[in-house]
């Protein structure tokens, strides 16, 4: 038997557009002479559909993108994931299934038995799970289906789960599974997924072959990375991330031949890639095609720039230069620099006078009071008001170029670097940022050194420096990992010997900056515990305070 995968990039309700990619692909798979072409987990919708699952007629429209890929399965049998409405009364209105189309019919049709409910995914919501489990014959060969969670719990070893859908299969001696998934990406799970996968073959002894998609979802991004295993739990062939991939298998060759292997794993690679491929896909689905952003000089907004620019083109990346009374002149030079190096389009409007008539106009109100983060937020604001002038006025999208550091602790200001259409690097630690500029780096000079080696400031008053504000970054992140990824509270962070009183203080600038967050532009995704949807927090907690 030959197999067919599929690893495309959805557009979540575009229908017509997801039925092109794969009826593409089913034609590509038939002139390969493949007897099966499998797809991943909802891919007639696109994941995650999120509550657009509540609209009948989004229903309805899944279910006609599968019955024009049953008109194509005359020759070949095509295994795709899609909603299905729940015929019993009780339980939830939806299944989360996968179909398998032959001869112009319904072959076989498998629901997902575990949904996962944590972080960014809500499947229990919207589905009901499976409870029956069924493989199916196909060519003289006897295939067990799963869906994406379905495998995460190997002999019901996970407590959040009652069941194990192959352990309920393996009885009918099927000949390898397939497992269709919408797979998120994060900076270590392709690594987990290969151990779990690996695991599945070695406790049933047949081969795996396991669908992931690709591409950008606003917050979510799907790295790819589709994966065949052996009987004999070797890795046949891992498949390219975060592109679009196709491949076809004879089964008899996946256990008996080694293939290429797992691909090379690189952390700050693959965030770069994820934040590139976000990006992009986040622009061409929204039907955007010009990005703007400020250029300070330092190094967050000069990553955020070269990832743009690698996005979306030089040429669709517009830097806005806005001096204040305090930035240095060689923070103008390396942001001059920068944009030069980059082949991006720039514009300097030096905020000095705006920032003066505002103080003007409030000194009646304000006073004799000293200046304080009033002014300095001004400035900020100031810079946010003219990036969305220039937004409004030539269509350009606002990248976020604030960091999860800066997030986290509410290092930034509402409605003034806080504003946008996207936050690039809020899921990535300063320290991470310069990982990924040394990337960037790599081969020449694109991120000028000075922007790297100067210490970071904000330039809104005389000398200042982010440690005016903020523990040393290098204590700061880990701590925010122990808090943010890890969930652990402050009595376990300080048993790992950290101070204590600055622990008790990172961790309320966090809490208290809750209300920042809730207003912030999407964050694009690529640890395992993002701002946004994977994380929720009440705005007005004293939990740590």
């Amino acid at each position: 038997m030959r197999i067919a995968i599929a690893q495309l990039n959805y557009h979540i309700g575009n229908f017509d557009a997801n039925f092109q990619r794969m009826e593409s692909a089913v034609q590509k798979a038939r002139q390969s002479g493949a007897d099966l072409i499998c797809f991943s987990e909802l891919a007639v919708c696109g994941y995650p559909p999120r509550d657009f699952l509540e609209f009948k007629d989004f229903i309805r429209k899944s279910m006609e993108v599968v019955n024009r890929l049953c008109a194509l399965s005359q020759d070949i049998a095509i295994v795709v994931g899609a909603p299905t409405v729940n015929p019993e009364i009780e339980g939830k209105d939806l299944f989360n299934s996968a179909f398998v189309l032959y001869n112009c019919k319904v072959l076989h049709l498998a629901h997902k038995a575990l949904l996962p409910n944590y972080d960014i995914f809500d499947e229990y919501r919207y589905f009901e799970p499976c409870r029956s489990f069924k493989t199916f014959e196909l060519k003289g060969k006897r295939i067990a289906i799963t869906i994406c969670e379905d495998i995460w719990n190997l002999g019901n070893e996970n407590p959040m789960y009652t069941i194990c859908p192959m352990d309920e299969m393996i009885g009918e001696k099927p000949d390898f599974m397939l497992n269709l998934s919408a797979s998120p990406f994060d900076h270590r799970h392709a690594a987990d997924r290969l151990t779990v996968i690996r695991a599945n073959v070695m406790r049933y002894g047949i081969p795996m072959f396991y669908v992931n998609c690709v591409g950008g979802q606003t917050d979510v991004l799907f790295d790819g990375g589709s994966v065949v295993f052996g009987a004999d739990g070797r890795c046949h062939e891992e498949l390219a991330f975060f592109e679009e991939a196709f491949a076809v298998y004879d089964l008899c060759e996946v256990s008996g031949e080694q293939g290429r292997g797992a691909l090379p794993r690189d952390e700050t690679r693959h965030i770069c890639d994820a934040l590139v491929m976000g990006i992009r896909d986040y622009f061409k689905k929204m039907g955007f095609d010009k990005a703007i952003l400020g250029l300070s000089g330092g190094i967050d907004s000069a990553l955020t720039a070269a990832l743009a620019c690698e996005a979306l083109g030089a040429d669709h990346v517009f830097g806005l230069m806005m001096p204040s009374p305090y930035s240095s002149r060689a923070s103008v030079d390396d942001a001059v620099a920068l944009a030069d190096a980059l082949g991006m389009k720039y514009a300097c409007i030096p905020i000095e006078s705006v920032f003066g008539t505002c103080n003007e106009t409030l000194r009646p109100h304000f006073g004799n009071l000293p200046p304080d983060v009033t002014e300095e937020n001004l400035q900020a604001r100031i810079r946010g008001m003219l990036l969305m002038a220039f937004s409004n006025k030539y269509a350009y999208i606002l990248l976020n170029t604030t960091n999860k550091s800066e997030m986290a602790v509410g290092y930034g200001t509402l409605y003034g670097d806080l504003c946008g259409g996207l936050a690039v690097l809020a899921d990535v630690y300063k320290t991470q940022v310069y990982r990924l500029a040394a990337h960037i780096n790599r081969e020449r000079e694109i991120i000028p050194r000075s922007s790297i080696e100067k210490p970071p400031s904000a330039e809104l008053r005389p000398n200042q420096k982010d440690t005016d504000s903020l523990p040393p970054y290098e204590l700061l992140d880990p701590v925010l990992q122990h808090y943010i990824e890890q969930r652990k509270g402050p009595s376990e962070i300080i048993a790992m010997g950290y101070d204590p009183e600055q622990v008790r203080r990172i961790l309320r600038m966090v809490n208290r900056a809750e209300f920042k967050r809730f207003q912030a532009p999407p964050v694009l995704r690529v640890s395992p515990k993002s701002f946004g949807l994977g994380r929720r927090m009440p705005i007005e907690g004293k939990y740590l305070c």
